[in-house]
């Protein structure tokens, strides 16, 4: 775990972070920018510059660059999926909170808009729960109640 100092410049532990990965051969490095909102311009920002950071260190880039969405969020979820898309290019979505009475519809939404496929849901807060998407169950889950 590689991470830096509140209030810190979060690039620089993206830096540190590529940097100990090639030092140690890792195989893998899952970068977290959790709490991330579309309409802080700032935020963005930031976004845009680890990215471009991770070009620079990377030969090849991220090979997935995954937003996070909350199910309950509604069709809001669209509009986020939207701005973080024209900053990033997003490979793929995980739809949290499913365990809920959310039920996630909005991807529809998203995957045809924007063609994001759903890499991952999340149906609770255990390691466990956050499971390969479905696509099969999930529709059922949307319309089970009208069978």
């Amino acid at each position: 775990v590689v991470s830096g100092r509140e209030g810190g410049d979060p690039s620089s532990v993206v830096f540190d972070a590529i940097k100990k990965a090639k030092e140690e051969n890792f195989d893998y490095l899952l970068i977290d920018t959790a709490g991330r909102l579309q309409n802080k311009v700032n935020l963005m920002k930031e976004l845009e510059k680890m990215n471009r950071i991770i070009s620079r260190e990377i030969e090849t880039g991220a090979d997935e660059t995954l937003l996070v969405l909350d199910a309950t969020t509604g069709q809001n979820a669209l509009v986020q999926a939207k701005q973080f898309g024209e900053t990033i290019n997003i490979t793929g979505l995980i739809l949290t909170k499913l365990d809920g009475t959310a039920k996630g519809g909005v991807i529809l939404s998203i995957r045809h808009e924007l063609n994001i496929p759903v890499k991952f849901i999340g149906l609770g807060e255990q390691m466990d729960d956050l499971q390969p998407f479905e696509p099969e169950q999930f529709i059922y889950g949307l319309v089970k109640d009208m069978l």
